[in-house]
């Protein structure tokens, strides 16, 4: 099953749980209808703001210590289950059940290309708000739908090839830029383990990953799937195919990622698990895991790596 068709049906349920209680309203309760299809709506949203505050509860429990600077008050903690709740409801309920996988192509531009990789239990959906700054500076992209949702993360690998290859066939560029979200920055490099051996890496220019658990985390013990078992992590060690995946990269591939995270991730826990020796890490605080794809430092920081890597393949030319 895509992802699109699973949220398509949970956005069903709870479209039928909203009208069952304004129903039910109506009838025992006698409210005006108005009223009756508030509280329907509002029973779902307090149960997905239910949801969303017990990945922070359980991440509570495999969290890393947070560095004394990027230490918290009451004020900016609401501020963080505010919008790591807003972000969760906009994708999954607006942009996520609706996507589809897409390519744009800048004809001229200088830029490198970006292949755009989503996490687990998401698609293309996802980079929403990362898109139209792309096309502001006219940045080729292309985005790609991982499926099925729950499969084996080395059965995404060749769907990453086939999505870089189109890219760079259409826009002409040797080398492309990847930039993932979570499970998408392990199968960005699951990819380059299969295949970015056999050119030297000379395909790729740079892979930035946004709250990916490169050493997994706790809250995938909870998870479903295969995937979801491969970013597992017990007793604070890593499951074996992320190890495996670890031992197979030199120095050189390591240098080919920055890995952008949140001390304050809700889903990547431990969140120093994010943290990759040998690439170039950068740490935020006061964001949760899915509004890291449109909170803005977040994006300004990306869009700041991407420039930069411009003018290294101009320099390299």
């Amino acid at each position: 099953m895509t992802a699109r068709r699973l949220l398509q049906l949970v956005l069903l349920v709870q479209l039928l749980a909203a009208l069952g209680i304004a129903f039910a309203a109506l009838r025992w309760l006698g409210l005006a209808p108005w009223t009756a299809a508030a509280l329907g709506c509002g029973c779902v949203a307090l149960v997905r703001l239910a949801i969303n505050m017990n990945n922070f509860v359980l991440a509570a429990f495999f969290a890393s210590p947070t560095p004394p600077a990027f230490r918290l008050g009451l004020a900016a903690r609401l501020h963080l289950l505010a919008e790591e709740f807003c972000a969760s409801m906009f994708y999954t309920s607006w942009t996520m059940p609706w996507a589809r996988e897409g390519l744009r192509v800048y004809p001229g531009s200088a830029a490198v290309p970006v292949l755009l990789v989503h996490g687990y239990g998401c698609n293309s959906g996802y980079w929403a708000h990362l898109l139209p700054r792309l096309e502001r500076v006219r940045i080729s992209h292309a985005t790609v739908d991982l499926a099925p949702v729950a499969a084996d993360i080395e059965h995404y690998v060749d769907q990453v090839e086939r999505a870089a290859e189109a890219l760079r066939a259409q826009t002409g560029a040797a080398r492309i830029a990847i930039v993932a979200h979570s499970m998408g920055g392990l199968v960005a490099r699951a990819w380059l383990r299969r295949y970015g051996a056999e050119q030297g890496g000379r395909r790729i220019v740079r892979v930035i990953t946004l709250g990916t658990p490169h050493f997994g985390t706790g809250l995938a013990n909870f998870g479903l799937g295969e995937n979801a078992a491969q970013m597992r992590r017990k007793g604070g060690v890593p499951c074996d195919w992320l190890r495996q995946l670890d031992a197979g990269e030199d120095a050189p591939r390591r240098a080919l990622f920055t890995s952008i995270f949140s001390h304050h991730d809700n889903i990547i826990s431990p969140q120093t698990s994010s943290v990759l020796p040998g690439a170039r890490n950068l740490a935020f605080g006061g964001i949760g895991h899915v509004a890291l794809g449109r909170n803005r430092r977040i994006l300004d920081a990306v869009m700041d790596e991407l420039a930069a890597l411009e003018t290294e393949e101009s320099q390299r030319a």
